[in-house]
């Protein structure tokens, strides 16, 4: 195997770890994956685990949510950017994100927010990587917010209550099994943005 060839069987070896702990953290949460599982789907030795991930499933974890949460925000990003009414944007967004759940049978469709309610007043590693990502996400969202109108504070603050509004909106769908709380929700976001624009 030449140095090129290995470097990149490498990198798929990893990548195949962080994808298969991405989806088995989002439908079994972090306490209910185990290492050997991942390894499993991975189709990666078991030891392969604590060569690109030294300090285990901790560590692992923390990856996960990292590049999920800045998946997640490109996701965004590219979904509303074409709007030019951030109220419709943040309709639509809405419901594409009722339309994802259900194709999802009612799975949560982002690990963060999994693995985040489970382990925030355990584990401080994981807390601090899921506080950062949902504040990039706010920032993020707010900066769209903020070019589309909203006037300065009222723009980060119309995104958190956004996020706030999703994250509630899918623990309430998935338990209900329904798009409807997440269809009512995008409704309820729609008038926050309408409300800090109308205030601008």
């Amino acid at each position: 195997m030449t140095g090129t060839s290995k470097d990149t069987h490498t990198r798929d070896t990893r990548q195949r770890i962080l994808t298969a702990g991405t989806e088995l953290f989002r439908r079994r949460g972090y306490t209910g994956t185990g290492m050997k599982q991942i390894a499993e789907d991975a189709g990666a030795p078991f030891g392969s685990i604590y060569h690109f991930f030294p300090g285990g499933k901790e560590q692992l974890g923390e990856e996960v949510i990292r590049t999920s949460g800045a998946v997640y925000l490109g996701l965004i990003t590219t979904l509303m950017e074409p709007y030019t009414d951030p109220v419709a944007a943040t309709h639509d967004a809405f419901t594409a994100a009722a339309d994802t759940l259900s194709e999802l049978d009612f799975a949560d469709p982002c690990p963060i927010a999994t693995v985040a309610l489970e382990v925030a007043s355990t584990n401080d590693t994981l807390r601090r990587a899921a506080s950062d990502v949902f504040a990039r996400w706010i920032d993020g969202l707010g900066a769209y917010y903020a070019a589309a109108g909203v006037p300065g504070p009222a723009a980060r603050e119309t995104a958190g209550s956004v996020i706030a509004l999703l994250e509630g909106a899918f623990m309430l769908g998935r338990t209900a099994r329904s798009t409807a709380p997440v269809l009512a929700a995008g409704t309820a976001a729609a008038a926050v943005v309408r409300a800090a624009l109308d205030e601008g």
